[in-house]
C-alpha cells in the first residue's frame, strides 16, 4: 500500500475510522516516522483537549518529539503497538543520560528538554489509542524527575539588557521588544497584534488556547506602537515567522553588546513580571496580567529580590 501524505493534520480525521486504523498499523509496524507525526498532529488537532486551539508551538514541539522516539524505539527493538512495559522507562533513562550536543553547551540535555521529549512520545500512544492501533501505555509508569533548579534561574528575566537593546532596533523591532518587555505578552501573541486591537490604553490580546484578555499599555509602548503603520491590509502589525523575528532580536542583543545574555523572547516576558510584582506585591494582579490560568504559574514568572522581606523581619 502506498500511503498518501500530507501536510494538513486534518486529512487523516476524514478517513473512516478503519482506514485510519489500517494507516496508524501499518505507520507504527514500519516506523514510518513522518505519517507517525501526521498522525499525532491530527489526534492534537481533532482529539485532543485543546483540539483546534493546539498551540503551533506544542504541534511542533511534539512533532520533533516522535521524530525522535520512534528511530529509538526501533533502533532498540521496540515493537510500537505492543511495547514491553518498562520501555518507557528505558527511553527515559536514555534521554536524562543523552550528552547535549547544543552550541556552546556541555553535559546531558537538560531536564525540561527530557521531559517535552516524553510528552511527544505520551503523545503519540493517545493518538494511537484515538487511531484504535493500540491500547498500550508504555510510559504510565515512566517518571521524569523535576529540574532541581528554578526556571527562573535558569532562565531570569532580562534587566538592563532591555534599554541598552532598544538602542539597536529598528521601530518595528522595538515595539515588538516592548510589547513582552512591559506588555507581558508571549511573543506568538505580540506577532498578532493588528492595530484594530488597541484601543486608547488597552489592548486586546487573543492568548493561549483561545483565551483573551485586556492589557494596559504604558506610554512607551503607546509611542512605539503609534509610530507603525499596518504591513498587511487585515491590519497586522507585523509579518515576520517566529523565527525571522528571532533572528533579528538576537542581531540586535549582539549589537547591543549582550549577544551571551540573549535567551529568548519569554525572559522579556519574566521582565514585565518582575517589575510588576515589586511595584505592586500582588502575585494574583500580576497573573492577570500576563494571562497565567494559576498564580503558582506566575510565581515562575518573578525573580524576587533577595533582601524582599528585610524590612518586615528587621524588628523581629
Amino acid at each position: 500500500m502506498t500511503l498518501v501524505r500530507s501536510r494538513d493534520p486534518l486529512a487523516l480525521t476524514d478517513l473512516t475510522d478503519q482506514a485510519l486504523r489500517v494507516r496508524a498499523v501499518e505507520a507504527a509496524s514500519t516506523y514510518d516516522v513522518e505519517t507517525l507525526v501526521g498522525v499525532t498532529r491530527a489526534y492534537m488537532t481533532a482529539g485532543s483537549r485543546k483540539g483546534a486551539r493546539t498551540s503551533p508551538k506544542t504541534l511542533a514541539a511534539y512533532s520533533l518529539a516522535v521524530r525522535d522516539f520512534v528511530p529509538w524505539a526501533r533502533d532498540h527493538g521496540v515493537q510500537l503497538l505492543r511495547p514491553g512495559r518498562r520501555d518507557g522507562g528505558r527511553y527515559v533513562a536514555q534521554l536524562q543520560t543523552r550528552p547535549s550536543n547544543g552550541r556552546g553547551r556541555t553535559g546531558t540535555l537538560s531536564a525540561s528538554t527530557v521531559s517535552q521529549y516524553v510528552a511527544g512520545a505520551r503523545a503519540l500512544y493517545r493518538a494511537l489509542r484515538w487511531a484504535g492501533a493500540t491500547d498500550a501505555q508504555p510510559f504510565e509508569d515512566a517518571h521524569v524527575p523535576p529540574d532541581p533548579t528554578p526556571g527562573i534561574v535558569r532562565n531570569p528575566p532580562y534587566m538592563g539588557e532591555i534599554d541598552a537593546v532598544l538602542a539597536h532596533c529598528e521601530p518595528r523591532l522595538a515595539a515588538l521588544l516592548l510589547l513582552c518587555a512591559h506588555a507581558g505578552l508571549r511573543v506568538s501573541e505580540a506577532l498578532g497584534v493588528r492595530m484594530g486591537d488597541i484601543q486608547g490604553t488597552r489592548l486586546t490580546v487573543h492568548g493561549k488556547g483561545g483565551k483573551v484578555r485586556r492589557v494596559p499599555l504604558g506610554k512607551r509602548v503607546r509611542a512605539a506602537l503609534a509610530g507603525l503603520s499596518p504591513v498587511r491590509s487585515g491590519g497586522s502589525l507585523f509579518d515576520w515567522t517566529y523565527h525571522q523575528a528571532k533572528y533579528r532580536m538576537s542581531t540586535a542583543f549582539r549589537a547591543a553588546g549582550h549577544g551571551d545574555a540573549w535567551r529568548g523572547f519569554h525572559a522579556a516576558r519574566k521582565h514585565s513580571g518582575t517589575r510588576l510584582y515589586r511595584a505592586t506585591k500582588d502575585f494574583t494582579r500580576v497573573s492577570l496580567f500576563l494571562g497565567h490560568a494559576s498564580s503558582d504559574t506566575t510565581r515562575r514568572y518573578v525573580a524576587l529580590e533577595e533582601n524582599d522581606v528585610q524590612s518586615e523581619v528587621e524588628e523581629f
